[in-house]
């Protein structure tokens, strides 16, 4: 049988399996508030892992649970395929309870996070057990699981841990979810959170303003100018979205905190996005006032470069193989795991998790068909390598 024939069969075989597997992690709330639930999926791909053969262990971060690293082949100066993914999701503590897993009349899974990306988990796992199981893999394979990608893992230092385990690597393929049929990601937009605490000085307002120096006021000067600076259809985004400080009406604010998100199309603009908020740091408007900007949380844009492109036409050759459609690449805004990735010049492909809609939302399902075909796509592409 040709290699693509085998594949279907075994997961014909095992598709049972599979949504089993899909229905059990969704069904394990792992939101933002729930350590413990994170601990239980990631204990369940544990599992899954080792009963694949591949050596595992935690990796301990600050701020988060532990990630999950397995590897399999590995091999004195070869880079291995990273396959990754994150457990987290975005959802509150009991809406499996009322939001339970299902399949719908229309072949929908829907749940939380059964999109984004508890699926991608199951085909990125599938991929590699379909290959094992007819002795078709020939490169060193490393899953890297984190635990607080929807957070941004702003509470962690989740993002240095990350960039030392994929350093190196052959390739990185991200199993997020794809908006549409027969798309990958070629190219993330990056970003994240950005503060700048302003240091004025207090001063009661009635007996001595003069004494006073206004960090809500100096705020106020830099906020005009980075929102001035923006320059949407060129991809540059500085929204200056929540402020914080002073203590009252009768008090001149001693200090003031601005919560700036950003987003910017390549890393190019990242740099100006950069520059931009570095100047009004810098620079005050109401005398004798300072200021400190944090830039640690952002996560960097996924740039198409020569090693991308390549690994494109590499899919577009497993996906001839295995007879599905014509696939295309897109850019989208949302940030993920890829961009950081993809700034270490390791060729990267993210989207090649199921298909479906509604992510974050109550509405969010994913394609049940999407499972197989994914899994036969991306275990192709791992044996073209």
């Amino acid at each position: 049988m040709e290699v693509h024939e085998k594949l279907i069969a075994y997961l014909h075989a095992h598709k049972k399996e599979m949504l089993f597997l899909w229905k059990k992690l969704v069904e394990t709330e792992s939101g933002p508030q729930q350590p413990s639930g994170v601990e239980a999926v990631r204990r369940i791909l544990e599992g899954e892992l080792a009963a694949m053969g591949f050596t595992v262990r935690l990796q301990q971060i600050s701020g988060a649970p532990d990630l999950l690293i397995a590897e399999a082949g590995k091999r004195e100066g070869e880079g291995s395929i990273i396959l990754s993914g994150h457990i987290d999701t975005v959802f509150p503590a009991g809406k499996a309870s009322t939001h339970p897993f299902f399949v719908d009349d229309e072949g929908y899974a829907h749940g939380p996070g059964v999109l984004d990306m508890k699926g991608g988990l199951v085909v990125s796992l599938y991929a590699v057990k379909a290959l094992n199981a007819l002795s078709l893999v020939t490169h060193p394979i490393k899953f890297v699981f984190v635990t607080d990608e929807e957070t941004l893992h702003m509470h962690s230092n989740a993002k240095a841990v990350l960039r030392r385990e994929i350093t190196g690597a052959r390739a990185f393929l991200n199993f997020e979810p794809c908006a549409e049929n027969s798309q990958v990601v070629l190219s993330r937009y990056g970003g994240g959170p950005v503060s700048i605490h302003v240091h004025g000085r207090a001063a009661h307002s009635g007996t001595s303003p003069e004494k006073g120096r206004s960090a809500i006021l100096e705020a106020a000067h830099k906020i005009l100018y980075l929102e001035s600076q923006n320059d949407i259809p060129r991809g540059k985004l500085i929204n200056c979205g929540a402020i914080s400080g002073g203590i009252g009406e009768n008090t001149i604010p001693g200090e003031c905190t601005l919560r700036i998100g950003v987003r910017y199309r390549t890393e190019s603009l990242a740099q100006e996005i950069k520059e931009n908020l570095k100047e009004a740091t810098v620079n005050q408007t109401v005398p004798d006032t300072s200021a400190n900007l944090d830039l640690t949380h952002l996560i960097p844009a996924m740039d198409l470069k020569e090693g991308g492109k390549a690994l494109f036409l590499k899919l577009q050759e497993a996906a001839a193989l295995c007879s599905i459609g014509p696939i295309k690449g897109i850019q989208v805004g949302g940030l993920s795991d890829a961009g950081l990735a993809a700034s270490l010049g390791i060729p990267t492909l993210c989207g090649m998790g199921v298909v479906g809609s509604g992510a974050h939302t109550d509405e969010e399902k994913a394609l049940v068909s999407s499972l197989y075909e994914r899994t036969e796509l991306a275990a192709a592409l791992l044996h073209l390598f």
